[in-house]
């Protein structure tokens, strides 16, 4: 795949030096006041980005659907006072041309946005002869392809200054996180645009103030360049997203208690301990697929004679019977439920697709 021309995050409008860069403010513009008051506090908090959403795209009518055009008047004044750069989301080309109108500085897309290629064209077309810092979130399915085509529009009309937002998946699975972090996704961005900055949205992500830090953290460890994080000065008076948002001060302290590793070692011993451990987990990669490879013949060799005895592909007592020991002897070795689970459906499923094409030929 062709790298594409992405400018990294010192060519922003931002003396910007350190990681993380820093996006704080609240979900929602809600009056003049509450954003002055919230962009005092970021600025007090040493963060150089504000943030605030002016249109929010909601699930159910009836609901806060942002303040609308009056609150860009807010952000500018919240530049004329603090010097902050300000940041917002955009949804359609109305709202980039009002955003753009308004000295806006930084823009992003919606995960409800980025699901659909036509308004994220839109948006592109829109913006062409704006070379604009845009970030992009993830769109709310797990869906790579979608992701990194709405990227690839914004550089197909002359954007440079791209960025992505990893905001979580959305799920029908009650579980820990407002949405699933599904961190495999966001690494393969990584690998195949290996020039593009990646922010966290831990405030999407967890839907509650109480995991932020867990969340921020892994994403540093990860080696995000950025965060995006919700930050309201009365977040029990929120108008949105009440229960993730988390006052200036609070937020301060959060940022100031994560540990920031090195990418790279400067320690010739360190960087030989590291190559000789990861060539130990080639071998292990190579001797694993081996193993996979002997069992699909396996699972090949059952085809082959289900379908000579007239037999189903699947057998859900044998599938439900493999999962049941293998949980039991996975985390007995250490391995986590959703680990376990994730591997054997794998397993599982490619041994059904290769016994479909046995019964099919």
């Amino acid at each position: 795949m062709k790298n594409l021309e992405i400018k990294d995050l010192s060519s922003w409008p931002i003396e910007h030096s350190t990681r993380p860069l820093v996006i704080g403010g609240p979900c929602s513009a809600e009056t003049e006041e509450q954003v002055l008051e919230a962009a005092r506090g970021i600025k007090a908090a040493g963060i150089p980005i504000f943030r605030a959403g002016i249109w929010k795209p909601r699930t159910r009518p009836n609901s806060f659907e942002g303040i609308g055009a009056k609150g860009l008047i807010w952000l500018q004044k919240v530049k004329e006072e603090t010097g902050l750069l300000t940041a917002t989301e955009v949804a359609n080309a109305r709202h980039v041309e009002l955003a753009l109108g308004a000295g806006v500085d930084i823009l992003w897309i919606g995960a409800r946005t980025t699901v659909n290629p036509f308004a994220v064209q839109e948006i592109a077309d829109a913006l062409r002869g704006h070379d604009i810092p845009v970030l992009v979130k993830n769109p709310i399915n797990p869906d790579l392809e979608l992701w990194m085509g709405a990227i690839e529009r914004l550089h197909a009309v002359g954007l440079t200054r791209l960025a992505a937002i990893h905001r979580g998946f959305s799920t029908y699975q009650k579980q820990k996180y407002r949405n699933d972090p599904q961190w495999q996704i966001p690494i393969e961005l990584k690998r195949r645009m290996p020039q593009l900055p990646i922010f966290c949205d831990p405030s999407h992500i967890t839907g509650d103030r109480d995991l932020l830090a867990e969340v921020t953290q892994k994403s540093m460890d990860l080696n995000y360049e950025g965060l995006i994080i919700e930050s309201h000065c009365k977040p029990e008076e929120a108008w949105s997203d009440a229960k993730q948002q988390l006052t200036p001060m609070a937020l301060k302290e959060l940022l100031s208690n994560l540990v920031l590793r090195d990418h790279d070692s400067s320690n010739e011993l360190v960087d030989n301990t590291l190559g000789e451990l990861r060539h130990l987990i080639d071998d292990f990669d190579e001797k694993l697929l081996e193993l996979l490879a002997n069992r699909m013949q396996i699972a090949k060799t059952i085809g082959h004679y289900k379908k000579e005895n007239n037999i189903t592909v699947l057998q859900n007592k044998r599938w439900g019977a493999i999962v049941e020991k293998s949980m039991i002897n996975g985390q007995k070795k250490g391995f986590s439920e959703q680990f376990i689970t994730n591997l054997f459906k794998a397993i599982h499923q490619e041994s059904i697709n290769q016994q479909e094409e046995i019964m099919n030929s």
